[in-house]
């Protein structure tokens, strides 16, 4: 689409809005910037923006004057597709756009796409690392917290934009077709938004909707969802496994990974030569190495960079040892499915910080997965009560809720012993208490880090 002197409106002035704002105006278009939080100051908003970029903003309500003008609508992913503000556009037939559509109708170059219930970041990062350590120009963009509408007017035919992709984002995809993308997962996640699970994995399921046989899918064979999508998906399909031999693509058998070609496997690796644990993050790994190396990335450089790389922040994240006590940070761990992912990594007792913002989740699994390994479950937020229910109903009966995140933190002190782990694991997103999970994470850190202080 031609942007060029089109009113578009830009709905939401998060990073995400400002980002869309900015492309705009540099591809020549008329930007207007509204939110409809009306304790927001005009003032405020513009400051976000860059100087000489030029936006009208609206705050609070949008006149229907302006309504009749717009041309393009430009969500940002935390603004429902469903609601009837955008309903009322969408009946006039004006597109509705999110920032990866803009991005993508603006950049070049070759595009990477990643999505997924769980492991999104860690595997943005490491492909982001692998790709930066092959080619010379890499962005690393998206749901990880870089707009891809900030990169994409500078990308080259040269660029390889790695994009971390939210099933919000994927939401408003209309010709947006990566070179290579995976579906990590797909497990129950944000049914306060997208209502069905069926909504939500077609959502996720989207990212490949416009490739062909001449891209690929890297897709989980461990997942029932990706599993079954792998029959009816569009581009070529290089599975990884976690639980069994293939014939074809990337699996894990005893501590060592394979890569099977044409039914001949080489082993590449022992997961015990990365610094990353957990068989979330193996899975993370394989994919990884799948998608690099679908890339054209040479085995060898892919697992030099493996070896090297370092935890993301907040994902299962050690932070120190005190007191005889080890302290993990998974903050990211926003959802169940995530949070089991933290617990499996312990080997030891664990004392356990759990709740938060309720997004309509069921937490039976979860609680399974503690396996006898959490001897005392506390809980803060929105869904300490309901958890705490599910908890009981599974036998386990050392559980204490806690009104604020220091009084948790204070809790789990007292009550780890050494030789235990204390794991800030949530499976509940932190809305509500925090602004957001990095918010959340760094503040654990942080009481860790002082506890030296009170000896």
């Amino acid at each position: 689409m031609d942007l060029k002197d089109k009113r578009v409106l830009v709905v939401g002035s998060g990073i995400s809005g400002i980002g869309a704002v900015e492309a705009l105006h540099h591809a020549g278009a008329r930007a207007l910037l509204f939110d409809e939080n009306e304790k927001l100051n005009i003032e405020d908003v513009r400051a976000k923006i860059k100087p000489g970029v030029e936006a009208d903003i609206v705050i609070g309500a949008l006149p229907e004057e302006e309504k009749a003008r717009i041309e393009l609508v430009v969500l940002s992913p935390g603004v429902p597709t469903d609601t009837a503000f955008v309903e009322k556009f969408r009946n006039r037939g004006v597109k509705i756009w999110g920032e990866i559509e803009l991005a993508y109708e603006l950049g070049r170059g070759t595009v990477i796409a990643i999505t997924g219930t769980n492991g999104k970041t860690t595997t943005t990062t490491l492909v982001g690392e692998i790709m930066a350590a092959h080619c010379k120009d890499v962005d690393v963009v998206g749901n990880i917290g870089n707009p891809y509408t900030l990169t994409a007017l500078d990308a080259t035919d040269e660029t390889v934009t790695v994009a971390e992709i939210s099933s919000f984002q994927l939401e408003t995809i209309e010709r947006f077709k990566p070179q290579v993308s995976a579906i990590l997962n797909i497990t129950p996640d944000h049914l306060n938004r997208h209502h069905t699970m069926e909504n939500y994995a077609a959502a996720k399921e989207a990212v490949c909707k416009n490739q062909t046989r001449d891209e690929v899918c890297v897709l989980n064979y461990e997942n029932s969802y990706t599993r079954a999508f792998g029959e009816r998906c569009p581009a070529r399909v290089v599975w990884f496994s976690s639980e069994r031999r293939l014939d074809e693509g990337f699996y894990l058998e005893g501590e060592e990974i394979f890569q099977a070609k044409n039914g001949v496997s080489e082993r590449l690796m022992n997961i015990h030569d990365m610094k990353l644990v957990g068989i979330c993050n193996v899975e993370n790994v394989m994919a990884a190495m799948a998608i690099t190396f679908s890339c054209g990335v040479p085995m060898k450089e892919i697992l030099s960079v493996i070896h090297a790389f370092h935890p993301v922040e907040h994902r299962i994240e050690f932070v120190a040892t005190k007191r005889g006590v080890d302290y993990y940070n998974d903050s990211k761990g926003t959802n169940p499915d995530a949070a089991i992912q933290g617990i499996r990594a312990m080997d030891r007792p664990t004392v356990l910080i759990g709740g938060g913002y309720d997004k309509q989740s069921e937490y039976d699994e979860w609680i399974e997965a503690f396996d006898g390994k959490v001897k005392c479950l506390v809980l803060i937020g929105q869904t300490r009560d309901k958890i705490a229910e599910c908890a009981r109903k599974h036998g386990l009966q050392d559980i204490v809720l806690a009104d604020t995140f220091e009084e948790a933190f204070a809790v789990c002190v007292e009550k780890a012993q050494p030789g235990d782990a204390v794991l800030l694991s949530p499976a509940c997103a932190s809305w509500g208490m925090f602004p957001n999970y990095e918010v959340r994470g760094q503040q654990f850190k942080e009481m860790v880090g002082k506890m030296e202080e009170k000896e």
